[in-house]
Parts: structure tokens; sequence; C-alpha cells
């Protein structure tokens, strides 16, 4: 049997979750996951880091544990071939310990973010205030 530990994206910041999965491997966990999430579902999660820069500094910081995406989504923020050059350069920084986890996420949450209205009410952008960024 092989136990697990779930880094929660959008409870804890970078430096938290590289510290927590650092205190897993030497806690004797199998395994670790970590969300991948662009923006924290919740007003009272006030995370979101970047999987992939987080993923770069825990493989830095530990050396038995394997890690993996719980689940990131090629879809609809990252193009597909942008998730899997950033999946093998993980998977350079930890040979034999990386996984990834894909799937669609959570799709209604996922497709309202892409309408103007959801992302101005949500991130507070004012009306226009991100015409011509992407």
């Amino acid at each position: 049997m092989e136990i697990g530990f779930t880094l929660s994206s959008e409870e804890q910041g970078p430096k938290d979750l590289v510290h927590l999965a650092r205190a897993a491997e030497e806690a004797g966990f199998s395994f670790a996951t970590i969300s991948d999430h662009f923006h924290p579902w919740t007003s009272q999660q006030g995370n979101s880091p970047f999987v992939w820069s987080v993923l770069g500094a825990i493989a830095g910081a530990t050396s038995q544990i394997r890690v993996g995406t719980a689940v990131t989504c090629p879809l609809i923020r990252i193009h597909p071939a942008i998730v899997a050059q950033a999946a093998a350069t993980v998977t350079e920084m930890m040979p034999g310990r990386f996984f990834l986890g894909v799937g669609t996420g959570e799709p209604q949450r996922a497709r309202d973010w892409t309408t103007l209205a959801i992302r101005q009410r949500t991130t507070g952008t004012p009306q226009g205030g991100d015409r011509g960024h992407t």
C-alpha cells in the first residue's frame, strides 16, 4: 500500500508548498500530488501559484518522493505542447519521480472563466480592462 500527500495550491503559497513536499518526503510518504489552478475557487483561498515553477523548486528540495499534477488541463489555458514541454522539463529534474495527471478539471468553471463578464467579476478588472491583453 502507498500513502500520498496532497499539496493544495489554493491553500498554500509556493514556498510553503515546497516545504510541505520536503516534509512529506521526510515523513515517508510515497508520493504527493499538487493541484494546478489558475485562480482560487473561493475568496477564502488566497493562493494559486504557477504549478510548474513550484514543481521545479520541489525537484530541487526533494530526492525520493514522487510528485505529480492532480490534475492539469492541457486544453483551455495552456496549450498541450507547452504542458508537454513543462512536464518533460520536470521529468528531467526529477528522473523517475514525476507523473503527469491530466483531465478537464472543472469544465464549467473553466468555460465560465473565458467570458469577459466572469473574469471581470472574479478579478475585479474594470470594464474593458483586459482589452487587447491575453
